[in-house]
């Protein structure tokens, strides 16, 4: 068993450079860090010490993820290299940490333990709606009416949200 996944939150707090635990990350994720990788020497110890291991979850993993994000309608939020690191964590069985919103929000659907580095984290689990601000139609899966073309908004799905709080 992994003992966790890192997003892209997790290095610029420096979580992986301070831990002795073993932690995995995505190839997209790593990607998305490069930038951040001034010292490399660091993060060369990192890998040459497997302290860290980037790994790739399995298609039926992301497929889930994905599904899962529509379902909750954080679909238009997260990004490939998100649902590259929720699609690993359950796949690994592991914690995950991250301090996006959207990507805690999927990953408690999913149960997956979410450890927020440098905010609270969420308080609830929830489920978003999307509506066309003029004509007033909901829809999912889509960001731009089919109507009249304008940009769909996102509203809370008062319905189930109240009663999902999150455990900890």
């Amino acid at each position: 068993m992994a003992s966790r996944v890192l997003d892209a939150s997790a290095f610029y707090a420096g979580i992986p450079f301070g831990s002795p635990e073993k932690n995995y990350t995505t190839s997209l994720i790593f990607q998305e860090i490069k930038h951040i990788k001034k010292n490399y020497e660091a993060v060369s110890v990192l890998l040459n010490t497997r302290r860290l291991v980037i790994t790739d979850p399995e298609p039926e993993y992301v497929n889930i993820v994905s599904s899962k994000a529509e379902e909750t309608g954080d679909f238009q939020e997260i990004s490939k290299e998100d649902i590259s690191a929720i699609a690993l964590s359950l796949q690994l069985k592991a914690d995950l940490i991250t301090d996006d919103f959207a990507v805690s929000n999927v990953s408690k659907h999913l149960g997956i333990v979410v450890m927020p580095v440098m905010t609270k984290g969420i308080s609830r689990i929830i489920n978003w709606d999307y509506f066309c601000p003029g004509c007033k139609k909901t829809y999912s899966k889509i960001s731009e009416c089919p109507l009249c073309g304008n940009k769909l908004k996102r509203k809370l799905r008062d319905w189930e949200s109240s009663s999902n709080p999150v455990i900890k």
